[in-house]
């Protein structure tokens, strides 16, 4: 099985080097991340300027590109410039969640965006902010899950957030909004955005959010097409 790994921390992020090492048991490995921290990117591409492409020697035995633009275009870079072809992509491990309204920002889920247009079935992955452990001792058994119940068959992106500490694996669909920002003005005329968290302790289960927050991992199948399919219904019942 032939491996695309991406991320929005950058080539030289720590979580990137836990996916690396995991993705080579399980098929062979090609990297295309950025070169600088992407994050909060979300599906952005760049259409206005050169961006460089570079060759590097991170990981032992795999081939690697630095990409100075966003993770989608990371995704771009290596599927519809390079013309490689490939099974499945990875995208992470992000420093950070990336659950409920949160993932409409995520430059990590937004590659993953970028692969299902492309075709490519793909798996974000998140841990708690500046906590792998977790992630890494459980990265195996999510996949086998995912495998077992063949949720890359049906949905075209599975996006996957690890608590700090927590082994049970649910099933669960986007929650709310976790973070958002207040934003300071300040004197020098600029604005210096604030991230504030809204999370206030609830236990629904079902929902990505509560579920990554009380400490457990969250999978949850997403796809690209935003049409909202109930309001079409309902338009097209009072047309006929």
């Amino acid at each position: 099985m032939k491996i695309l790994l991406t991320n929005d921390d950058g080539i030289e992020a720590e979580g990137l080097r836990y996916l690396v090492e995991w993705a080579k048991t399980i098929g062979e490995v090609t990297v295309f991340a950025p070169k600088v921290q992407q994050s909060a990117k979300s599906h952005s591409i760049e259409i206005h300027q050169p961006y460089e492409v570079k060759k590097v020697d991170l990981f032992d035995g795999i081939e690697a590109w630095s990409v100075d633009s966003t993770p989608a275009d990371c995704v771009r870079v290596a599927i519809l410039g390079m013309k490689k072809q490939f099974d499945l992509v990875l995208s992470g491990i992000n420093n950070g969640p990336n659950v409920g309204g949160d993932i409409h920002y995520s430059g990590t889920v937004g590659a993953c965006f970028e692969a299902a247009i492309c075709g490519v079935p793909s798996i974000a992955l998140s841990a708690a902010f500046h906590s792998f452990e977790n992630a890494v001792k459980n990265i195996d058994r999510v996949y086998r899950l995912i495998l077992s119940r063949r949720l890359l068959d049906h949905a075209e992106i599975v996006n996957v957030n690890f608590p700090a500490e927590g082994d049970e694996i649910l099933m669960t669909k986007m929650g709310p909004a976790v973070y958002t920002d207040e934003f300071e003005f300040r004197p020098d005329g600029l604005i210096e955005p604030k991230l504030k968290c809204l999370y206030e302790g609830t236990t629904d289960l079902s929902l990505d959010t509560d579920a990554t927050m009380t400490g457990h991992i969250s999978v949850t199948p997403l796809r690209n097409d935003l049409t909202d399919f109930s309001a079409l219904d309902i338009a097209n019942k009072k047309v006929g």
